[in-house]
């Protein structure tokens, strides 16, 4: 019999994908990730002992085995400290890929293959399926463009797509509720889980302020030729593009433009100083190709909710340059360029 691991967190969406795998005649094994260990520096957020609960009940009902695989200090190494890192360093992190990268996709995957799993499965909304002009499986756009998570998905290496399998890819969220009402599972109107997932309320710079004992020291907001506005409150605070809570008297709407690390100052400018065609990224990835030798027509995201712009990617030297056929606004430093043909990820990288 075929055997997959589910990761099961406890949602309406992981709850899905064992039900449908196990309809499919696989020998399931739901396995939760415990991802902290301390809800005082971290919160409710992050499968909480409800969600672990849940998530066993799940099983239960389902007829499979259910273990819990504490990995909260891989997360806290992984997805928290590198989210402090790079705020102190003036980027602005997306965790959900650092959480996939290192931890579904790595040590759960490793974890799985310990125990003669082969396949992986998740809730997430995205395709696997073979291609015939890349002569490969791919990993696809989710078929519901509201819920798709191919985006946070890209850094899945070639290997890793031929062992991992997404059963809620075609489906709908509303149709995926109503699988699991139809199954009685309790959790078929459990509410979707937070962005970032380990701060639940939103305060991410409270966050960072609580989690390393530090006071991030105010300094001058400027205007691009050295104006001094006002004071900022610490660096950390603000991400390109903010245009809202800067505290400042401003003669008209403006947002920050870049963070200067090095003199601790907070630039801002109109809208229109946002805009660039170009970046570079590094740690990249791809999978649908071996390499970019020659200027690849695609279409890139530079954020989750961004939509996919025309462009040209090229690598060299272990870095991903995209130019864009117009300006994009407030590309960010530390979140992800992807890389798509049509449905299909080519891959990406991390914006450097």
């Amino acid at each position: 019999m075929k055997k997959a691991l589910i990761a099961i967190s406890g949602g309406v969406d992981s709850s899905a994908s064992a039900l449908i795998m196990k309809e499919q005649g696989y020998d399931c094994l739901g396995v939760t990730m415990k991802l902290h260990s301390s809800r005082d520096i971290i919160g409710e957020g992050c499968v909480t002992s409800r969600d672990i609960e849940d998530a066993k009940n799940v099983c239960k009902s389902l007829g499979i085995d259910h273990s819990v695989v504490d990995f909260s200090s891989d997360f806290e190494k992984y997805v928290i400290k590198n989210f402090i890192e790079a705020y102190e360093n003036g980027a602005t992190p997306n965790p959900c890929i650092e959480c996939n990268y290192h931890l579904k996709f790595d040590k759960l995957f490793e974890y799985g293959r310990s125990l003669g799993f082969d396949t992986i499965v998740t809730g997430h909304y995205a395709r696997i399926e073979f291609d015939e002009r890349y002569g490969r499986r791919v990993l696809k756009k989710g078929l519901d463009a509201s819920k798709d998570q191919s985006y946070v998905l890209f850094r899945l290496s070639r290997e890793q797509i031929e062992h991992t399998m997404f059963p809620l890819g075609a489906l709908s969220k509303a149709e995926v509720r109503a699988i699991a009402e139809r199954a009685g599972l309790d959790v078929s109107s459990k509410k979707d889980s937070q962005d970032i997932c380990f701060i639940p309320d939103g305060d991410y710079a409270k966050f960072i302020e609580n989690y390393t004992k530090k006071e991030y020291p105010c300094g001058n907001f400027v205007t691009l030729d050295g104006k001094i506005l006002g004071q900022h409150k610490g660096i950390i605070r603000y991400t390109i593009g903010q245009g809202k809570g800067l505290g400042l008297a401003l003669p008209h709407r403006m947002y920050v433009c870049e963070k200067r690390l090095d003199t601790n100052e907070v630039v801002i400018g109109d809208d229109e100083d946002l805009f660039t065609r170009e970046l570079v990224a590094d740690n990249v990835v791809l999978s649908a190709v071996d390499s970019i030798d020659k200027p690849m027509r695609v279409k890139a995201k530079v954020r989750y909710k961004h939509a996919e712009q025309n462009a040209y990617a090229t690598l060299e030297n272990g870095l991903l340059h995209v130019v864009f056929d117009e300006p994009q606004r407030a590309i960010c430093k530390g979140q992800s360029v992807v890389l798509y043909d049509g449905d299909i990820v080519i891959g990406g990288g991390i914006i450097k």
